[in-house]
């Protein structure tokens, strides 16, 4: 979920606005196929959710997140779960496999991870996962930016979040010592059932604290956002759905 973002997680929040981040992670889950016996480090482990079905699976599995409230909400669903920073991997020929779900985005530093990741896995290990690829969310970012800069708030000149080509990505695993097995943009259009105010207050609210917005003044933003999203991401009956595009991929390391 979250591996380096300085964005702050409120679980209670998560699970009842974001369920579905964990509940579309099913693909890359099959992609990985843990097995049991096998020892994985689930990077981004959020509140513990996928790595709970990684256990489940029978695998030793290691849960890492910065967020002490995310990590508190997987440690009550009795894992291994533990304070960490995806950019700053201390383990060294640890895991048969490393999985990540909705979080290499937050992270940045792509070189640096892939780096770390690398020297967790042991010879011929795998890495496999799911994350925003280029165009994701880009209505919404677009709207959030022109929003915040009409109202005179600070905007960063760049994206803060990481969203790749699949060629980019390709290349840092690659460059990192992997070989690719697959690597794919997939464009998955994503309904939105507490709707886009809701989303913009778990996903964004970071952002918009950020730009130097006061608690006051958050709740006009997001429903000017909303209001600008509404003809393209909302049906006629208010059924909101984000433009989500992803990364997924799995690579390995040599034997």
């Amino acid at each position: 979920m979250t591996t380096g973002s300085t964005h702050a997680w409120d679980p209670n929040l998560y699970a009842t606005h974001a369920s579905f981040v964990p509940a579309l992670g099913a693909p890359v889950l099959d992609l990985l196929a843990p097995r049991p016996g096998e020892r994985i480090l689930d990077l981004g482990c959020g509140d513990g959710v996928l790595t709970q079905k990684l256990v489940e699976a029978g695998a030793s599995v290691v849960g890492i997140d910065p967020d002490k409230a995310m990590i508190a909400a997987a440690l009550e669903k009795g894992l291994d779960a533990r304070i960490g920073d995806a950019r700053q991997l201390a383990f060294a020929q640890e895991f048969d496999a490393v999985f990540t779900n909705a979080a290499l985005h937050w992270v940045g530093a792509p070189a640096q991870v892939t780096a770390g990741v690398a020297r967790a896995l042991k010879p011929g290990g795998r890495y496999v996962g799911e994350f925003g690829g280029h165009g994701n969310i880009a209505a919404i970012r677009t709207a959030l930016r022109a929003v915040l800069k009409a109202h005179n708030y600070r905007v960063e000149p760049e994206e803060t979040s990481y969203y790749p080509t699949a060629e980019a990505f390709r290349a840092v695993l690659e460059a990192g010592g992997f070989v690719v097995e697959s690597c794919a943009i997939i464009p998955r259009p994503t309904p939105i059932p507490s709707g886009m105010s809701a989303w913009l207050n778990t996903f964004r609210g970071g952002f918009i604290d950020s730009a130097g917005v006061p608690p006051n003044k958050r709740a006009q933003i997001i429903e000017d956002v909303r209001s600008l999203l509404r003809p393209v991401l909302a049906d006629p009956a208010g059924n909101w759905v984000a433009d989500y595009v992803r990364i997924r991929f799995s690579a390995r390391l040599p034997e």
